[in-house]
């Protein structure tokens, strides 16, 4: 079980790209066999705030689509610490981390791809998700091969396939 919680940083709310999100980050939690219940945060922003996010926290002066900031070790997929020691007393779950989702170039990037932007968002939960759980895309090799099918393996569950 994954709880699952979206603050947005922008005006007018949008439940259902919400439940999206929320399912997309699920889908991808449930690929593993996770002996414990965990939790993620998940922001909604625009282009200039996540910019100013990824200038402080990487050094990079440039919106991007997606940052996210784990709070455990995982090496793909494989949780690396005690989950005992790790558990939140309060809730018991263990906290995967911070999201932060621009919708702004999220929608952008639906229309170069040639897909919904709902596509869009829920892949960049899937992809984000993953990273928080330890795996990586830095090389063009098995790390990437090995992220890509587990994206796609998420996106089936909730019936966003790749159109070929």
């Amino acid at each position: 079980m994954l709880d699952v919680a979206i603050y947005s940083e922008l005006t007018g709310d949008n439940p259902q790209a919400e439940s999206l999100i929320a399912a997309a980050a699920r889908a991808a939690f449930g690929l593993f066999d996770y002996p414990f219940e965990a939790a993620v945060d998940v922001t909604l922003t625009d282009d200039e705030r996540i910019r100013e996010v990824n200038r402080q926290t990487r050094q990079m002066d440039r919106a991007t689509d997606v940052l996210s900031f784990p709070m455990l070790d995982f090496v793909q997929g494989e949780y690396q610490g005690r989950a005992n020691v790790d558990r939140d007393p309060e809730t018991g779950r263990l906290f995967l981390g911070d999201v932060l989702i621009s919708l702004e170039r999220a929608r952008a990037q639906a229309a170069e791809f040639g897909h919904s932007p709902e596509r869009e968002c829920a892949y960049l939960t899937v992809h984000s998700l993953l990273h928080l759980l330890g795996y990586d895309h830095m090389d063009e090799g098995p790390e990437k091969a090995a992220m890509r099918e587990r994206e796609e393996a998420a996106l089936a569950v909730i019936g966003l396939k790749r159109e070929e």
